[in-house]
């Protein structure tokens, strides 16, 4: 019986040292109530401090994606215009076949 106690008791202790948002109404004095919202204060600024930093990262990421697609865009774009150019110029073989198949008959 002894020891559950110590156990459930020893999970309370554990529980308030867990850094999170804190209900500082319940607090009686000052001088608790303030440090209460000082630590609320405290965790939410290294919060936001963690989620900037991931948010960042997860931009430059984004960003030299970005700029790896632009460079295969780029590319394709060329292969493309190449592509176009040598379809719009007629073959020298090709036009003179049919022209000297016409002759022959």
């Amino acid at each position: 019986m002894m020891l559950l106690m110590f156990v459930v008791g020893a999970g309370h202790a554990q529980a308030q040292d867990v850094p999170g948002i804190e209900i500082c109404t319940v607090e009686k004095t000052m001088e608790r109530r303030t440090s209460c919202l000082q630590s609320n204060v405290n965790f939410l600024q290294k919060t936001i401090g963690k989620l900037g930093i991931d948010n960042q990262q997860k931009l430059d990421a984004a960003n030299r994606q970005i700029e790896a697609l632009k460079g295969v865009m780029a590319t394709l774009q060329k292969s493309v215009e190449e592509l176009q150019a040598a379809q719009k110029k007629p073959a020298p073989a090709a036009t003179a076949a049919p022209a000297k198949d016409g002759a022959a008959k």
